[in-house]
């Protein structure tokens, strides 16, 4: 803009072009420091502007050299804050001038926000650092024997659980430990003589499991279903010892087994690493018998080589943090006792069906530690939550306060062919009276199939009033279709 507004006067006897004072120069230069748009949350040093107080009745060449000074400096500013780490630090050994712009705190935090996604210079054991610079040479240092890339997506995956956590479930994040040391991950490799996949390892870097101290603040959560509850707890890198030492030993491993336990709940449910395969399993109904697993995360996301490693945990930890964030997943509250619930909350595996005012919601889980892969014997846990919505119920243009159920009916399909077509009354026993606006009424309860590919629909009869005072005619309240599938994740 500056060389546009400035006019060249050539003498007619030396040819030689010269430059002449535009009138405003700083203006024009004013203008293009508006016109750039610099990145989030960067703030310019006042200093790349310096110059432009200059008064503009400043001898020609001294006001021209200001200009051109504070242009530059704004240019170079902008230019380091498109830089990466990488070439901010190369930069610096340009000059002494360079070493300065580029050391300054401004794109330092840019770095941190970006790849580390901190607001404030602290090193991995959150700890203050003196800046922004440092904080982030301190993570390079403490994570070097990793890929960086690795590194930010392993920091990614456990910044989106705890910032769940913090909103939603605080009592679980502060479960979480610190993370472990290198030493102490060579120590469990060789105890166990495996070696840990770099995802994993950075995962126990980071966060070392979580206290075992109440059996419903896991991290994973889980589901109940009559007497069977489970809620699975990501272990410590202790108890990955102990635990995989006592398995091997229970299930008659071999002493070359490549298995470790990663995660378990109290009550008969584990998960295991493969560290030479990179694949996470959980066991089944067969498991202490015959050492029966399912795998846990689609295989064709595994990848033991180059920036973009993953392994089961790692992909298995990324995909529920995204059920989380989804709200596909959520925390349940029943008789004042909270845990992360598994049961599907939102559609295609959540399904809504409302019907005369009464709201009916339905999912499924699979249940792997009660089914049996040799003899294709699945069995599914479902979670029914019925209400009635705050206008009450109407039948025939009639609106009714309150309705109660009395009978069920089940369709249950395989591959659209109808298998099971059941009729009985209540709902485990028990008759639930809706009124308008009131907490859901939820029920879990079960059913064992021999596929992975089933649906299950129906609908209940509800009376309008009470069972013993009815006020009008019953009605079947519909339950929309919801899938009994073999999920991609097992949880």
């Amino acid at each position: 803009s500056v060389e546009k507004s400035t006019r060249t006067q050539i003498s007619s006897s030396s040819q030689t072009p010269q430059l002449t004072q535009p009138r405003h120069a700083h203006r024009h230069t004013v203008a293009l420091k508006q016109q750039i748009t610099l990145p989030t949350g960067y703030c310019l040093p006042t200093s790349a502007f310096s110059t432009f107080a200059s008064e503009p009745r400043r001898e020609r060449e001294r006001e021209m050299q200001g200009i051109d000074e504070a242009l530059g400096e704004f240019a170079i500013h902008i230019i380091l804050s498109k830089l990466d780490p990488n070439d901010t630090a190369r930069i610096a050994c340009v000059n002494r001038k360079f070493k300065s712009w580029a050391s300054e705190d401004c794109f330092w935090s840019l770095h941190c926000a970006n790849d580390l996604s901190i607001s404030s210079p602290v090193d991995p054991l959150g700890n203050p650092a003196p800046s922004f610079k440092a904080a982030y040479q301190l993570w390079r240092e403490a994570f070097s024997l990793y890929p960086w890339a690795l590194v930010k997506r392993v920091k990614m995956c456990w910044d989106k659980l705890k910032s769940w956590l913090a909103s939603n479930f605080p009592e679980v994040l502060a479960t979480l430990h610190g993370g472990t040391t290198e030493e102490k991950l060579n120590e469990a490799e060789n105890t166990l003589k495996v070696k840990f996949p770099l995802p994993t390892r950075l995962i126990y870097r980071m966060h070392d499991g979580q206290e075992f101290s109440d059996e419903l603040l896991g991290l994973i959560g889980g589901y109940s279903v009559y007497s069977h509850s489970v809620n699975v707890h990501m272990l410590t890198l202790g108890q990955v010892v102990r635990v995989t030492k006592q398995v091997t030993c229970d299930l008659g491993f071999s002493s070359t087994s490549k298995y470790v336990t990663i995660a378990a709940s109290r009550v008969g449910k584990v998960f295991f690493l493969n560290c030479f395969s990179m694949q996470l399993y959980v066991g089944t109904a067969n498991l202490s018998e015959q050492g029966e697993m399912m795998p846990c995360v689609p295989t064709a996301l595994l990848k033991s080589s180059g920036d973009e490693q993953c392994d089961g945990l790692l992909s298995w930890l990324e995909e529920h943090g995204r059920r989380l964030e989804s709200g596909m997943i959520t925390v349940r509250e029943e008789e004042n006792l909270k845990s992360i619930c598994q049961f599907p909350e939102k559609p295609p595996l959540c399904t809504t069906a409302v019907t005369n005012g009464v709201q009916v919601r339905a999912s499924a889980v699979l249940v792997p530690e009660q089914s049996d892969l040799q003899n294709s014997s699945f069995l599914f846990a479902y979670s029914i939550r019925m209400s009635l919505l705050p206008e009450g119920c109407t039948v025939h243009g009639v609106t009714f306060q309150s309705c109660q159920l009395y009978w069920r009916r089940w369709i249950i399909r395989e591959n659209e062919t109808i298998k099971h077509d059941v009729d009985a009354e209540a709902v485990i026993g028990e008759y639930p009276l809706l009124l308008p606006g009131e907490k859901e009424f939820i029920y879990q309860s079960c059913t064992t199939q021999q596929s992975t590919r089933c649906s299950m629909e129906g609908s209940f009869t509800f009376v309008p009033g009470r069972l013993v005072e009815p006020k009008g005619d019953p009605f079947e309240a519909q339950v929309a279709r919801f899938p009994l599938e073999m999920p991609e994740y097992i949880y």
